[in-house]
């Protein structure tokens, strides 16, 4: 059977090195991408970047101007960032784990995800990292938070950190200066989780009142080929009224979205999504885009708007109708995952106002995209300018991954810190006058 499973695999790569994608580093990004028509093969692409970790000598890198310091090393897959009032961050650490496969299909997609170094034992806790002397080096650390299940968003209101599990959002208490939280999580809201729970990754931001949280939860399938019933209260990002409810829908149809923040401006939500697979290296693009009160943004019945997705049966007409094309394009497989608009003013002016993105980096492409963080600059509350490499270095000459970025967030000194789950460290990058 082992043998079986190699040649398959080994068939995979061979099917997905008979074409490719465009070479331009930023192919398919900005606010109208160009579309080609989608394709299928026998197989999906299966183009890996195996995950080799950093040595002490290799790090990501920055622009001309911007220093790169590891914050914090030897951590255990690191997922997302928070920081706390004091200055503080907290660094959920939590990770995908392997399922009995249900089919060859399955068993491919997990040596992928070995490979690309996922699925190991989930750590379920939360670091806090603390640098008290401003060298962008955190000294110290304390697990904060434990025995919780896969964390992930985190969201402070007033004494309570609140936290989203892969199928809950749990409270914790918390003190300005606290180093391990003095209670145990209690369950606040459900959210939808096994026995799929294929998108588990769930992110929260709170209003700016402090009166809802808002959560970003994945759909439970690539284009809805475990049943619609499977996708109950998912691809869409959920609003909760504190402190008991109710809830709804916020913005729906949207695939699997996890970076949330609001524009500075003007004060609208922003979320990235990971859009669908298996229909073209440069199909479909990921995208960022500000979220509209009750709007649909077309998954699973079409993408971008009217293009239609012939996959999913039966048609569904009417709501391909009521998709609306999202805000602007962050490349095809790019994974992209982190989202943070830049508030502070420790970075140059060109930066102010801009939002930073982290792509975590494609399996199913070829040639890879993705592993980086990437800059928009913003106007007016809209993105006004090419997309921009703001930390590279995360695959090496080879094509092997040292890390893979995915939350992004700025600390209260104005650095941006990026977390590299493959890598076990979370970065810090700031300018170097």
């Amino acid at each position: 059977m082992r043998s079986q499973f190699i040649a398959v695999s080994l068939t995979a790569l061979t099917l997905s090195a008979c074409s490719q994608g465009s070479t331009s580093p930023f192919a398919g990004f900005g606010p109208r991408p160009e579309l080609p028509a989608p394709s299928k093969g026998v197989l999906p692409t299966v183009n890996i970047a195996k995950a080799i970790g950093w040595t002490a000598s290799t790090q990501p890198v920055a622009p001309a101007g911007f220093k790169v310091t590891r914050f914090a090393a030897g951590l255990d897959h690191p997922r997302w960032l928070y920081v706390l009032p004091n200055g503080d961050i907290l660094a959920a650490e939590s990770a995908s784990e392997a399922a009995k496969p249900k089919d060859l299909k399955d068993r491919i997609a997990q040596w992928v995800q070995k490979a690309a170094g996922a699925l190991e034992q989930s750590p379920n806790q939360i670091v806090l990292l603390r640098d008290a002397d401003g060298d962008g080096v955190a000294e110290f650390r304390s697990v904060f938070a434990k025995g919780l299940q896969r964390p992930f968003g985190m969201a402070l209101i007033g004494s309570r950190l609140y936290v989203a599990d892969d199928d809950a959002i749990v409270a914790l208490p918390y003190a300005p200066g606290d180093t391990v939280a003095t209670g145990a999580a209690v369950k606040v809201f459900d959210l939808p989780g096994g026995p799929i729970n294929h998108h588990w990754t769930k992110n929260i931001i709170a209003s700016p009142d402090g009166t809802k949280l808002y959560a970003t939860i994945g759909s439970n399938s690539n284009v809805g080929e475990n049943g619609l019933a499977a996708e109950a209260g998912r691809a869409q990002v959920t609003e909760f009224t504190l402190p008991a409810g109710p809830s709804r829908p916020y913005a729906t149809g949207l695939r699997n979205a996890n970076g949330l923040d609001f524009e500075p401006t003007t004060g609208v939500l922003w979320t990235a999504v990971n859009e669908r697979d298996e229909i073209g290296h440069d199909l479909v693009p990921d995208y960022m885009t500000g979220l509209k009160d009750g709007a649909f943004y077309g998954w699973p019945y079409s993408y971008y708007g009217a293009h239609v997705d012939v996959r999913v049966q039966p048609p569904r007409p009417d709501m391909v109708a009521k998709a609306i094309a999202p805000d602007y394009a962050l490349g095809a497989h790019t994974a992209s995952l982190g989202l943070a608009f830049y508030k502070a003013e420790a970075f140059p002016a060109h930066y102010r106002g801009g939002v930073f993105i982290g792509q975590h980096g494609s399996w199913n492409r070829r040639p890879l995209s993705g592993y980086r963080v990437v800059f928009i600059p913003f106007a007016a509350g809209k993105p006004a300018g090419p997309p921009e490499e703001f930390l590279s270095g995360f695959l090496n000459a080879k094509g092997q991954a040292q890390g893979r970025p995915v939350g992004v967030t700025v600390d209260g000194r104005g650095g941006l810190l990026v977390a590299d789950d493959a890598g076990n460290t979370v970065w810090r990058v700031a300018p170097t006058r």
